[in-house]
C-alpha cells in the first residue's frame, strides 16, 4: 500500500479528480436508489399477507449485513477511498477524466481486483434482469433490500473519501498493479 508519506502532496488537478470520482460515484449508487424507491413504496403499501412481510424484513436484514455492511462497508468504501488517495496524489491524464471508474477498480488494478470488480458488474447485471421479470409485490419487495444496501453502501463510501480527502491515510490497500 502506497503511503500519502511517500507519495507527491496532492495537487488541484488530484484534488478535483478526487471530487469528480466522490461525485460520480455518488451518483451511480443514487440513480438506482432513486428509480427502486418507487417500486418498493408501493409494493409495501399493496396488502401482503404475513409470510411476504416476515421474507421482505428478513431480506432487509440479509441485504444490510451482505450488500451494506461486507460488501460496501469492509471491503468496497476503503479501497474506493485507497484508490481515491493514490489519485489525488497522482493524477494522470486517463484517471483523471475516467476517476469515478478508476477509483471503482475498473482498471489499473491488479488483474485479481479487475476480474473481481468486472465478474460482480456482470453479476449485478444480470440479477437486475431477472429481478424485472418479478411479479408485484415480489420485484418491489426485493427491492426494499436493494436500496438499504445500497444506501448503506453510499453513506459508506461518502464517509471513508471523506476522511481520505481529510488527509486521513487510507484503511486498505489500493490494489494497484505492480509497475505503476
Amino acid at each position: 500500500m502506497q503511503s500519502t508519506l511517500t507519495s507527491p502532496p496532492p495537487t488541484l488537478i488530484g484534488r478535483l479528480a478526487g471530487l469528480w470520482a466522490v461525485i460520480g460515484v455518488t451518483l451511480f449508487l443514487l440513480r438506482p436508489i432513486a428509480m427502486l424507491t418507487p417500486i418498493a413504496w408501493a409494493a409495501v403499501h399493496m396488502p401482503l399477507h404475513l409470510f411476504q412481510w416476515v421474507l421482505t424484513l428478513v431480506w432487509i436484514a440479509f441485504m444490510a449485513f451482505s450488500e451494506g455492511y461486507k460488501g460496501f462497508q469492509k471491503k468496497f468504501a476503503p479501497r474506493f477511498a485507497a484508490r481515491l488517495n493514490w489519485l489525488i496524489h497522482n493524477p494522470g491524464f486517463i484517471e483523471v477524466l475516467l476517476a469515478p471508474f478508476f477509483c471503482m477498480g475498473y482498471f489499473k488494478a491488479t488483474r485479481k481486483r479487475m476480474i473481481t470488480t468486472w465478474s460482480i458488474t456482470t453479476a449485478i447485471a444480470l440479477l437486475v434482469v431477472g429481478v424485472k421479470q418479478l411479479p408485484d409485490p415480489w420485484r418491489g419487495l426485493l427491492d426494499t433490500g436493494v436500496i438499504v444496501g445500497l444506501g448503506w453502501g453510499l453513506a459508506c463510501v461518502i464517509y471513508e473519501s471523506l476522511r481520505v480527502l481529510g488527509g486521513a491515510p487510507p484503511k486498505t490497500d489500493p490494489e494497484m498493479p505492480e509497475h505503476i
